[in-house]
């Protein structure tokens, strides 16, 4: 699996905006994907060191459209805790 292909797209919340005070970082990851090669793949993309990984699975919500019932899709999310003194450039300014 590519580094690329774990880390799906950054996840840029309100909870996600607080956290990031206290220099974690939260992503949409692989489902298949585990906390070493998440780690691995945050470390070789944006050169960071990471201290810790905690992962989630968060099922999909019950949702209506036109009168009918749905669900939204469920997806895995990943909180990494940076090195102190460590950012990723590509949430600065968000």
């Amino acid at each position: 699996m590519n580094y690329e292909d774990i880390l799906i797209q950054p996840i840029l919340s309100e909870e996600a905006t607080l956290l990031r005070e206290q220099n974690k970082y939260t992503f949409k990851v692989d489902p298949a994907a585990s906390k070493i090669q998440i780690k691995e793949a945050v470390r070789k993309l944006f050169n960071v060191n990471v201290v810790d990984c905690t992962t989630m699975n968060v099922r999909g919500k019950m949702k209506r459209l036109r009168g009918r019932p749905g669900r939204t899709s469920s997806y895995k999310k990943a909180i990494v805790k940076l090195a102190p003194g460590e950012t990723i450039k590509v949430f600065e300014g968000v």
